[in-house]
């Protein structure tokens, strides 16, 4: 959430920033701070109306002493006390609409991210690996999987529909294996301590984060319960420390956690219709940080090294990407994403998005930090990135390490999470 005193001092910078997003939101900006100065006339209205109140309150209290008639002042006094009424009334319905205007506008992108309109624009900033060159036509993950028999689609659609997916034998091992190594790595390497939380949430959380209310048709709700399931670990694990003040020494605060995730997918995507790369349910780590506001540039530095140490330790040849303003996610000031090389579709793939959100999650969420030089408090910035998703990381591996036979080497990295496995064959 966006700051309204900010908003209102800066009106035309808001405007600029938000523009470069292509999704009309200034307009948005002009109705908000009318109802913002109509609630600050209504509060100072009040305020000159306590102070007579306070005065005429005193007079009747004087002339009752003096045995005089007051009923006139206490008849004053009466109609400011609705006046007031009324006023307090004004203000909560100002405050209401502010509130649920400033939720549907986005965080403002930062002057260092490219301009453009989509993903086309996006600037590469760094390539790691060469992709492997076969001797032979690759195939997909999709054909590996079914070959292999350690995928099975045409099951999970029977269970549940279109966009799940089974994992079996030793797919569902290499998964296994894929979320443990990358915990490991998260926790014993990069500094991140682990949390399991709920898979449900409440409304409370996904408006923290920033899903809803935009973001409604995307989340499945339960149907007797306040519930949603989660899009992604971001939800739970940001929302664990809402409400609360944090003390300074206690930041950086750094949290990494496995969850199934689960999101409603349009059918327009085309081929990401057949195989992993768009499920309704999917498996990711997931990377959180908060930090001092100071510092969560350097944090998003940081936060992107720690997702690429996983497609290093793989050697999986990648590139990570800045986001371009129209491209950029609903709350994100910034955002790199890391493209994992898919040999089937001679392309790099999304397996990582890592993005800084200043202080727009912490003030939806109420997530401060008290700073140890003054006592005040402040809103923390919060970060968060894939690291990584392990559908799309089973891909990568599936493709990028398929060899002629149709059999696929398993990463040395991953061997010790397999007692020692080293080939997936055809059973």
């Amino acid at each position: 959430m966006l700051d309204i005193k900010w908003l209102r001092e800066n009106l035309d910078e808001a405007g600029a920033s938000l523009k470069r997003r292509g999704d009309g939101t200034p307009v948005e900006l002009e109705g908000l701070l009318d109802r913002d100065e109509q609630r600050r006339q209504c509060l100072k209205e009040s305020e000159t109306l306590k102070n007579q109140k306070k005065k005429l309150s005193a007079t009747v209290g004087r002339l009752k002493k003096d045995g005089q008639d007051a009923a006139d002042e206490m008849e004053q006094v009466r109609q400011i006390n609705l006046r007031i009424k009324d006023l307090d009334a004004e203000v909560e319905t100002c405050e209401r609409e502010i509130e649920a205007k400033l939720l549907r506008i986005p965080n403002l992108p930062d002057r260092s991210i490219p301009d453009g309109v989509d993903e086309g624009q996006n600037r590469e900033i760094r390539s790691c690996g060469q992709p492997p060159d076969f001797s032979f036509e690759p195939k997909s993950h999709v054909d590996l999987g079914e070959s292999l028999d350690i995928l099975d689609f045409k099951r999970a659609a029977k269970i549940s529909g279109a966009r799940f997916a089974v994992y079996k034998g030793l797919g569902a091992r290499l998964l296994r294996a894929l979320i443990n190594f990358m915990i490991d790595v998260h926790t014993k390497e990069n500094g991140y301590e682990e949390i399991y939380p709920p898979f449900l949430v409440n409304e409370d959380s996904l408006t923290g984060t920033g899903q809803l209310p935009k973001f409604a048709e995307e989340l499945f709700q339960m149907r007797d319960d306040p519930l949603y399931l989660i899009p992604t670990a971001e939800v739970p694990v940001t929302n664990y420390h809402r409400d609360e003040i944090l003390p300074e020494e206690a930041l950086p605060v750094r949290y990494v956690a496995y969850t199934p995730c689960f999101r409603r997918e349009a059918g327009s995507y085309g081929k990401d219709t057949r195989g992993l790369i768009r499920q309704h349910q999917f498996d990711k780590v997931e990377l959180v940080q908060f930090v001092p506001p100071g510092r969560s540039w350097e944090a998003l530095e940081l936060l992107v090294a720690n997702a690429e140490s996983i497609l290093q330790k793989l050697n999986l040849p990648y590139r990570v990407v800045v986001l371009c303003a129209g491209d950029l996610g609903f709350s994100a000031a910034k955002t790199y994403d890391l493209e994992v090389w898919l040999p089937s579709q001679g392309t790099y793939r999304e397996i990582s998005s890592c993005s800084n959100f200043t202080d727009y999650q912490a003030r939806r969420s109420h997530i401060r930090y008290k700073k140890k030089e003054d006592g005040k408090t402040g809103f923390v910035h919060t970060l968060n990135g894939s690291g990584l998703a392990a559908g799309r990381l089973f891909v990568a591996i599936l493709e990028n390490y398929q060899q002629a036979d149709g059999s696929v080497l398993v990463p040395e990295a991953l061997r010790h999470y397999l007692d020692g496995e080293k080939w997936i064959r055809a059973r």
